[in-house]
């Protein structure tokens, strides 16, 4: 059972956020004060990402029902039952499942894995993967790239449609989070197995978010979510990209809300 690193703050009912692959906690930083303000937000790190430890050697490690079974295990230690859940990305597809296991009370799932074509499964996989390669390779000059808009602009905007809004210091700790993850490499590969159909079984209110300048899941995705989950509140994020949290704080706080209610 591995153990997972995370921040909590605030006072309410509980809202669990999860980053998407190759990320970390920290993304939802800009969120997290007001969501603080009427929420108890336990924001974590997936195992293998962030400052969580790799998993132990498991059948179908990285694959998202095993790494709902790892938070399922993290929600039990603390106590945590019934909790609203948020999810990025990887992490929408994590919150979706959990939803299905009747282990959350809301899901929020921003642009979700799982809604792609074979081709749209491939292109996530390769420019996440040449993004990490980058990074890795540029781990020195990572702070004076991302000191600039022009330099933030080169290098997120695959994620941000607005990088010249993000924080170079939180730029350079995700880029570096991104190059360092040892669990991406298994979580990338397991988006191969994953079925989409079967998120039909959730039971809780759930909602799905896209940006409409989303270049890792891009947005014509949402049209399948649209189709395999009717019963789903969508909504779309106008001018956002694949993180929209940076984007639109206060749209992304909107669209957790709402489903709060």
């Amino acid at each position: 059972m591995t153990e997972l690193a995370y921040d909590r703050r605030g006072s309410g009912p509980p809202l669990v956020l999860i980053h998407g692959l190759g990320s970390h906690r920290q993304v939802w930083t800009p969120i997290l004060d007001e969501a603080a303000k009427t929420h108890d937000v336990i924001a974590l790190d997936l195992p293998g990402f962030g400052e969580s430890p790799l998993w132990e050697p498991a059948p179908h490690a990285g694959s998202v029902a095993h790494l709902a079974d790892q938070v399922g295990s993290f929600l039990d230690r603390l106590g945590i039952t019934d909790p609203q859940v948020a999810g990025s990305s990887l992490g929408g597809g994590i919150a979706l499942e959990l939803g299905r296991r009747g282990r959350a009370r809301t899901v929020t799932a921003f642009a979700p894995i799982g809604f792609w074509t074979g081709a749209g499964r491939r292109w996530c996989q390769s420019v996440v993967t040449a993004a990490r390669v980058v990074a890795g390779r540029l781990d020195t000059r990572l702070p004076a790239i991302m000191a600039s808009p022009a330099g933030r602009a080169a290098f997120c905007s695959l994620f941000y449609a607005r990088p010249g809004r993000l924080d170079p210091a939180g730029a350079v700790s995700a880029a570096r989070a991104l190059a360092a993850a040892p669990g991406f490499t298994a979580a990338r590969d397991a988006f191969g197995d994953l079925t989409p159909w079967g998120y039909e079984r959730t039971t809780h209110p759930v909602t799905i978010a896209w940006g409409t300048r989303d270049a890792v899941l891009p947005f014509p995705q949402s049209r399948r979510a649209r189709t395999l989950l009717p019963d789903a509140r969508h909504v779309t994020l106008t001018g956002c990209g694949h993180l929209p949290f940076a984007d639109d704080p206060a749209a992304c706080l909107v669209v957790i809300n709402e489903r709060s209610r």
